[in-house]
């Protein structure tokens, strides 16, 4: 890192539990703090590049393939950024050039790539921690060198890594290496599941963290393994229907117990391994026991406007929305509400961020 550069605050969206709008979420949070004057990397580290689709919104297979044509020659996904690491190419790693977010000033991608996923066995491999690691050293650190130096490359602030559900060797490499975790969540038993089994999961992945990082044959690589900070933020629910306002009562019942799994089993485990904030850091934003930081419910028919303009539901002008008379009254009602929710989201991680001392946020 330059010696004049800002610390980058590396968030990680994480659930191994699938279709819980980790994606939608990564984007919709990324839009809000780039509004808010941040200088914000997305990064789309799920092999099925939904975040980069949603970004760029390209539909037919020309315009996406001219894009990872070029992308190819130039550097800019995930995949073709840490080459020279898993190629054993005789290059090092440089700065992603990143692909700027159109409309919304401030926001960047590092577009995904299928063909990371060829790289998860040899990453599995090399995190063994085995005496074999000498061979493959440079490979556990160079994920996060590589998205490092492509964020402080543009200065940004904050990156947010959308990742795929499952509980492989990349993403474990890149929650182990992130400062925070969100944990996006459903109001079903199957989230419900996923808080207990995290409470096993994070905890491990932090003990392996901290073993890879006092290696002196990966903290000496030439893409060393930083020392893990690994902290919970908080959990995010959604995809409830609404009734009067609130979540209506068979879905309020999942987000109760959601909330009881978190309290009961996700928090004690991972206060256990150091994974948690202090309380009152939590408590000075409005975070209860639950943990969690917002509830946002199904954007129903603004989906399809929001995936038509490229722009979150709550950036949506009244032109974009198009309709007419009371159509027109409840949407700019629901967008105006999701709004002001993704702003209270925004504004509440940041908080917890700069409260926490781990990076100089700019304001």
């Amino acid at each position: 890192m330059p010696v004049d550069a800002k610390p980058v605050v590396k968030i990680a969206l994480f659930n191994h539990k699938g279709g819980v709008s980790k994606t939608t979420t990564t984007f919709n949070l990324g839009w809000k703090l780039a509004a808010q004057g941040h200088r914000v990397v997305l990064v789309d580290a799920d092999p099925q590049c939904n975040l980069t689709g949603m970004v760029l919104g390209y539909t037919g297979a020309n315009e996406i393939e001219d894009f990872y044509n070029l992308s190819n020659g130039t550097g800019g996904t995930i995949r073709s950024g840490v080459v020279p690491a898993f190629e054993a190419q005789p290059r090092p790693i440089e700065p992603v050039p990143l692909t700027a977010v159109p409309q919304r000033e401030g926001l960047y991608l590092l577009a995904g790539d299928l063909r990371i996923s060829e790289y998860e066995t040899t990453l599995g491999i090399a995190q063994e921690l085995s005496g074999a690691i000498q061979a493959l050293k440079n490979l556990p650190g160079s994920l996060s060198f590589m998205i490092d130096r492509s964020a402080e490359a543009i200065e940004a602030d904050v990156v947010l890594i959308d990742m795929s559900p499952g509980l492989g060797p990349i993403n474990q490499n890149l929650v182990s290496t992130s400062d925070y975790v969100i944990i996006p969540s459903a109001p079903d038993f199957f989230s419900v599941m996923a808080m207990d089994s995290l409470s096993r999961v994070l905890p491990r992945w932090n003990t392996w963290a901290q073993q890879a990082s006092a290696l002196p044959v990966l903290r000496d690589a030439a893409y060393p393994f930083p020392e893990p900070r690994l902290k919970l933020i908080g959990t995010i629910i959604q995809k409830f229907r609404p009734r009067a306002g609130q979540p209506a009562a068979a879905f309020q019942r999942w987000i109760d117990e959601v909330g009881e799994a978190v309290r009961t089993k996700l928090a004690p485990a991972l206060g256990g391994a150091g994974l948690l904030l202090p309380e009152e850091l939590y408590a000075s934003n409005g975070i209860s026991d639950d943990f969690c930081l917002a509830q946002i419910a199904e954007f129903n028919s603004l989906i399809a406007k929001s995936q038509e303009f490229l722009t979150p539901v709550f950036a949506l002008s009244a032109a974009q929305l198009g309709a007419v008379g009371s159509v027109q009254e409840n949407w700019e009602t629901s967008r105006d509400a999701f709004n002001q929710q993704f702003e209270s989201l925004a504004t509440r991680v940041m908080n917890v961020v700069t409260a926490s001392g781990s990076a100089d946020v700019a304001s």
